[in-house]
C-alpha cells in the first residue's frame, strides 16, 4: 500500500502563535514521519507558520515532506528547511493553491488556523477528506472541534487533544477513507 499523505494546515506568522504551539506542530510532523506518512503543507514564500513547523519535525524524523506552494517559483521562506519535495502550483495563496494543497491529502490535522485554514478544511470537508482538529490554541480548530460544517454533515470535524491522538486519529481516518 502506498504511504499515507497528511497534510498538516495551521496558522501562519502573522497571527503570532506561542512557542507551545510552534513546538506542538513540529511534534505532529515528528509522529507523521515516525508512523512512515508523507506529511503534506502549504509551503510559505514569506513567513513561518505551523505547518512549516510540522514540516520541520518530520524531516529532524527522517520523513519525506512535500510542500505545495504558491507562484511559479521553488523559493521558500525556510530554505534551510526546504521540504523534501516543493510544488509551486502556479496559483496565488488564498486563489486556488489550497485546492492542489488539500486534494494531495488522505487526512487533514488543523491546529489553531486563520481564514487560509478555513478555506483548507472547507475544501477537505467538499472533498470528503477527514479532518481532525487539535484543540488548545485557538482559531478554526478549536471552533470546529466535533463539528459538522454545514447541515450536510459529510464529515465531522473529530477533537484531538494531543499530538499523539491527532496523528492516531488522522492516520485511521485516512486508512479507513481509503477501504471505501
Amino acid at each position: 500500500m502506498k504511504q499515507l499523505q497528511i497534510g498538516v494546515m495551521g496558522s501562519a506568522a502573522d497571527l503570532t502563535y506561542s512557542k507551545d504551539a510552534e513546538q506542538i506542530a513540529e511534534k505532529i510532523g515528528q509522529l507523521i514521519a515516525q508512523n512512515n506518512a508523507i506529511l503534506v503543507f502549504g509551503a510559505e514564500k514569506d513567513s513561518d507558520s505551523l505547518s512549516t513547523c510540522a514540516c520541520r519535525g518530520a524531516q529532524k524524523a527522517g520523513g519525506i515532506t512535500v510542500g505545495v506552494t504558491y507562484g511559479k517559483g521553488k523559493d521558500l521562506w525556510d530554505d534551510d528547511n526546504a521540504p523534501t519535495v516543493i510544488i509551486p502550483c502556479g496559483l496565488e495563496r488564498g486563489g486556488g493553491r489550497e485546492f492542489s494543497l488539500i486534494l494531495s491529502c488522505d487526512a487533514v490535522i488543523a491546529i489553531s488556523g486563520g481564514s487560509g485554514t478555513l478555506t483548507e478544511i472547507a475544501i477537505a470537508y467538499q472533498a470528503n477528506i477527514p479532518v481532525i482538529c487539535l484543540t488548545g490554541f485557538g482559531g478554526w480548530a478549536d471552533k470546529l472541534a466535533d463539528t459538522y460544517l454545514d447541515d450536510r454533515k459529510r464529515i465531522l470535524f473529530r477533537k484531538a487533544t494531543t499530538p499523539e491522538e491527532a496523528v492516531e486519529m488522522a492516520i485511521k481516518a485516512a486508512r479507513d477513507t481509503r477501504k471505501q
